[in-house]
């Protein structure tokens, strides 16, 4: 029999084998193991009530949560494009953890079901997942922080070509789903950025929807130019995918930015286009996104984690961007390596999501990494 964190990863040629796979290398589990984690790739997504099901039978671990990506990952591996699931069975204390399924658009449902919980044992940490067609998603990440107390929140959004569905007890789409933890509950956790600043932080002088008119008050395309460098600004195409828009948090002491994606250029009128509303007086960077830059920032947050984690890590979550992974480390599982190399074999597993959430705000590009002690 296991105790504490335990991981199970495979892949199979359908539902069926794939779990059968994972379930054999998971092992026999012991009665403390009450909370599992669950990613599987896209071809299992139809899937997800069966494997449940499966799951609840075949083990003693109740409560599962987790979700669908284009990819998952488990210690120093990552698969795609194949039937593969991940699953990490914890050791939590009994009632120490509350799983909660889809909120409703005030948390009016969430309150009913669990504010006398969350009185007695003051939750300040979740992981969620989420359908990222949920239009109120970023309002209800907010609305649940503060329900916590500006509690912490990290996970990200289910990543598929049809099914976004979602895993909290029971398999949903739409809306968000998690699971919270009490304050007794020993966890770490950072982000890295996948893109790396050009030049300096500018502000935003004239601006509207998504449009960027006036950046520190000159043409927002010539500020643009000069930080990309002479070589890209003469063939804009080559900005696909390298370039972004960085939009820097106010009130944070660690300089992170919401990076946003380029989506149109106007070269008569001087404007930028980017994939977020944007305000006048707003802050901005132009980054770009490489190999180099993310490995050194990766590796930056390994190293803060390790720093402030004092007790032996048990297990282990990762939500990194669609992104990232084989489309920015390159083949081999590259990015999980790292990891591992740097935290050793601690039970690991996630996935590659649709956009990532770290505190109470959606990121793109980031990668982020949650230990429980």
């Amino acid at each position: 029999m296991k105790s504490g964190f335990s991981i199970g990863h495979a892949r199979g040629v359908d539902a069926a084998s794939a779990l059968d796979a994972a379930l054999n290398e998971l092992g026999e589990l012991d009665d403390s193991h009450n909370l599992g984690f669950v990613y599987v790739t896209d071809p299992l997504a139809a899937d997800l009530e069966v494997l449940i099901t499966r799951l609840r039978r075949e083990t003693p671990v109740t409560h599962w949560v987790g979700t669908v990506g284009l990819g998952v990952c488990a210690t120093g591996v990552e698969y795609y494009h194949e039937p593969a699931v991940c699953l990490l069975a914890g050791a939590f204390m009994p009632d120490s953890f509350r799983v909660f399924e889809s909120l409703d658009t005030g948390l009016e449902h969430f309150s009913g079901q669990h504010e006398a919980w969350c009185q007695a044992h003051h939750p300040f940490f979740g992981v969620v997942h989420a359908d990222p067609r949920n239009p109120n998603l970023q309002s209800q990440l907010v609305k649940l922080s503060d329900k916590l107390g500006s509690g912490f929140l990290v996970g990200g959004l289910a990543c598929a070509s049809e099914r976004y569905a979602h895993v909290a007890d029971v398999v949903e789409e739409g809306g968000l789903s998690g699971v919270l933890f009490e304050h007794t509950v020993a966890v770490t956790t950072r982000l890295s950025q996948g893109c790396s600043p050009l030049g300096t932080r500018h502000q935003i002088t004239a601006a509207e929807h998504n449009l960027i008119f006036e950046i520190d008050g000159r043409p927002a395309l010539d500020v643009f130019k000069e930080d990309i460098g002479e070589e890209i600004a003469r063939d804009l195409n080559k900005a696909a995918g390298y370039i972004f828009v960085g939009l820097p948090i106010e009130g944070t002491d660690t300089g992170d930015y919401l990076v946003r994606n380029l989506v149109g250029i106007d070269l008569e009128r001087g404007i930028i286009a980017i994939g977020e509303t944007v305000q006048t007086g707003q802050p901005l960077i132009i980054c770009r996104r490489d190999e180099q830059s993310a490995v050194q920032d990766l590796e930056r947050m390994l190293d803060e984690l390790l720093a402030n984690t004092k007790t032996p890590v048990r297990g282990g979550l990762y939500t990194s961007c669609i992104g990232r992974g084989i489309s920015l480390f390159g083949p081999g599982s590259k990015e999980l390596e790292l990891i591992e190399r740097r935290l050793g074999p601690v039970p690991l597993v996630g996935f590659y999501a649709n956009g990532e959430v770290y505190f109470n705000r959606l990121y793109g590009y980031t990668g982020v990494l949650t230990l429980f002690s």
